[in-house]
């Protein structure tokens, strides 16, 4: 029996949603055949803004089991999938200032050769959603990463209609995460677990 490949799910969520979205990824790449570790991004906004914000504290308070993502859970992955809520059309601070703490691997050559993909969300339906991904996957280009998103590879993309990676409308929390964006998530985490199987294989037999 094969060694399943890894895959870390990276996340930062302030109300929930993007929380809901990277549990579901997770889920269903362990469904897939992966050892898989869920990880988010350290909080950086002051504890008064947190508790200002109902949904916002009591996801802080949900999710306060969830590990801190580290540069070592990067290097141990195989394939990491990066999960933001769209600010401004781009990535939150708090998951960019992990992103900007992967520079010791960069150097080492260590995030290349990886497969990474994103998700999102916004409030609004054309609030940004593949503009954000879209600058993630910048950084990835500079990593010597491999970007692998789920296009229209499945019928399912056709009702969240993002090729670029699982994205969410939550319309400021009124809309819950819904069976579109589950099986939306679903295509994304088996693609890539298949894809990164793949890729391993094929490395390991050159």
């Amino acid at each position: 029996m094969s060694t399943p490949i890894k895959v870390a799910v990276v996340y930062y969520s302030s109300t929930g949603t993007i929380a809901e979205v990277s549990k579901q990824i997770a889920q269903y790449a362990e469904k897939a055949g992966a050892e898989v570790r869920l990880r988010k991004a350290a909080e950086l906004a002051p504890q008064e803004a947190i508790d200002s914000n109902d949904a916002w504290a009591a996801n802080a308070a949900a999710t306060a089991d969830i590990p801190e993502a580290t540069p070592a859970d990067v290097e141990w992955a195989d394939a990491v999938i990066f999960g933001s809520p769209t600010r401004f059309g781009n990535v939150t601070s708090q998951l960019k200032q992990f992103i900007d703490t992967l520079g010791g691997l960069w150097a080492q050559g260590k995030l290349a050769d990886k497969v990474y993909s994103g998700f999102t969300s916004s409030s609004t339906t054309h609030g940004g959603q593949e503009s954000t991904l879209l600058a993630l996957y910048n950084s990835f280009h500079h990593f010597g990463g491999i970007v692998v998103a789920p296009g229209y590879t499945d019928p399912a993309k056709f009702a969240d209609g993002n090729p670029y990676g699982t994205s969410h409308v939550d319309a400021q929390g009124n809309n819950p995460v819904n069976q579109a964006t589950r099986d939306a998530a679903r295509v994304q985490a088996e693609r890539i677990v298949r894809i990164t199987t793949a890729l391993k294989a094929g490395l390991a037999a050159a």
